[in-house]
């Protein structure tokens, strides 16, 4: 009954979202109700702890509405200035090939993205812009979602493996033992993932789908995603895990942008090109709104005088929530990524001479746009923390994803290389965090690893690994994205379309460990 019920976080949003088809709003409640009437008459749970995790998802919940409304907010703005028009028109005078457009943007940007910023941002960041350069707002989301995973594992400046693994080790040499273990599993898995997102886009959002379709495009995809695996692991290997998929997504890019211009294993192209005559905006000024995002994100993530002020001054977190010591839920609101991209929204006005009413009308329009938002990612928080803090109880269980993980491992010890990453799926998938994934399951990770004689370092990377590609199907990340390009109420549909890459690259990454340690 125990393991059942260790299982209805995960099981639920399932039934609910994916088989039964219903709006996250309501899935995401009903639920976080079960959850909350079997964790109190099974699990133990009492009203104070129930009450105080509550609380916590609520405040969580806010911190990622932050985040929401900076990324629509800063894309309003740069509508109104005229900025997107002039993006837009800047890609297709380099291509008007959305499977090129699928990597460049969705892939190499938002890894950049994720290399700086983390949480949650990339796909809410890419899923709008993507839409404005002609994409349909559900291959937006689908294409985002897919695309943040390989680069999560060393998402926000290496956080999930740095704080991910800080219950194991704090050690410089082994975090970047880790990373170099991550990124040489990725020389096959990781090299795959952008031939997968295009794929992914050609077969339910191409109106075409011949076999040429897919083979013509096949050797850059592999030829984008080998380099960028070679290039994550060369940075591992000498800057460090913090710098890979910053250092990686600005090479890349790079890289891939050079491949077009000389058409470098593509079909021939047949595209119009389009001129900037009736624009007087530069595309250097278009783009360097996003390009002061990475650099403040950068800049506080990095710099030890800048990190402590823009973590500390405005500290918004709530700790010993209604007096369980236990529980606590943090918010520095000027090291969060939402508050830099309202804030770079407001001078972007003035870097790209647009008038300043566009603050307010971007405003309004981004408030009512997290609306549904909100009355979602709240129950779907509350359940997330009622899960986690299942420890707290009068039955003197464990956890419930110890319980459930501690259980796995039991029966499932001989195939455990096979199954570490999709643990770290399942805890993306339920907790929304890579990091926090990392954090819950690594500690059991390791001891299955040291109980069955198995590689632990080999284990936590695939762990950390099998985290990133829970972004994929994390329901919040899902709502997130639906609610900046406008697909509410189509949570299961895309869920339906980036589970199974999901588990793909889980399915890779384990047959990688096998081959490799």
């Amino acid at each position: 009954m125990n393991f059942f019920i260790s299982l209805l976080p995960i099981l639920l949003p399932f039934l609910f979202l994916v088989v039964m088809k219903l709006p996250a709003k309501k899935g995401m409640l009903y639920s976080f109700l079960l959850v909350l009437v079997f964790s109190y008459l099974f699990w133990g749970m009492e009203y104070n702890v129930l009450g105080a995790s509550i609380v916590q998802g609520i405040h969580k919940a806010f911190g990622i509405l932050i985040i929401l409304f900076g990324a629509i907010i800063l894309l309003n703005v740069l509508k109104l200035n005229g900025a997107i028009n002039r993006i837009n028109i800047g890609f297709k005078n380099l291509t008007t090939d959305k499977r090129i457009l699928v990597i460049i943007i969705g892939y190499l940007f938002g890894a950049l993205i994720e290399g700086v910023s983390g949480f949650g941002t990339p796909a809410v960041v890419v899923a709008p812009l993507l839409v404005v350069l002609g994409f349909s707002p559900l291959s937006a989301a689908v294409i985002a979602l897919i695309s943040d995973s390989v680069p999560v594992s060393f998402g926000a400046v290496g956080t999930p493996i740095e704080v991910g693994l800080s219950n194991i080790s704090s050690s410089e040499a082994f975090l970047n033992q880790i990373g170099e273990i991550i990124t040489r599993i990725d020389f096959l898995s990781g090299t795959f993932m952008p031939t997968i997102v295009v794929f992914v886009f050609i077969k339910f959002f191409m109106d075409v789908k011949t076999k040429k379709t897919y083979l013509e495009i096949l050797p850059w995809t592999l030829f984008i995603g080998f380099s960028y695996s070679l290039v994550a692991y060369l940075i591992a290997s000498t800057l460090g895990y913090q710098f890979v998929s910053i250092g990686t997504g600005i090479i890349m890019i790079f890289v891939a942008t050079l491949s077009v211009k000389y058409n470098f294993l593509l079909p021939k192209s047949k595209d119009i090109i389009v001129t900037n005559k009736n624009n007087e905006m530069s595309l250097i000024r278009a783009w360097s709104p996003y390009i002061l995002v990475i650099f403040i994100l950068v800049l506080s993530r990095t710099v030890p005088f800048i990190k402590d002020f823009f973590i500390n001054t405005i500290d918004l977190s709530y700790n010993s929530i209604l007096g369980v010591e236990e529980i606590n839920s943090n918010l520095r609101l000027l090291y969060s990524p939402g508050f830099v991209l309202a804030i770079v929204a407001v001078i972007s006005v003035f870097i790209q001479k647009g008038n300043k009413s566009n603050i307010k009308e971007a405003s309004i329009i981004s408030l009512r746009t997290i609306k549904t938002a909100a009355l979602t990612l709240i129950p779907t928080l509350a359940m997330v923390q009622i899960f986690t803090n299942s420890g707290l109880n009068a039955n003197d269980l464990s956890s419930m994803p110890i319980y459930l993980a501690t259980n796995l491992g039991q029966h499932l010890s001989g195939v455990w290389v096979l199954l570490a990453a999709y643990i770290g799926e399942l805890g993306s998938f339920i907790t929304g965090s890579a990091t926090v994934s990392a954090l819950t399951f690594s500690s059991i990770q390791q001891q299955i690893a040291l109980d069955y004689g198995l590689n632990s370092e080999l284990i936590l990377a695939l762990g950390v690994m099998g985290g990133a590609a829970g972004n994929m199907i994390c329901v919040h990340n899902v709502v997130s994205v639906s609610a900046v390009v406008g697909t509410e109420n189509q949570e299961g549909l895309i869920i339906r379309k980036t589970i199974l890459p999901a588990l793909i690259y889980g399915l890779l990454v384990g047959i990688s460990a096998i081959l490799l340690f």
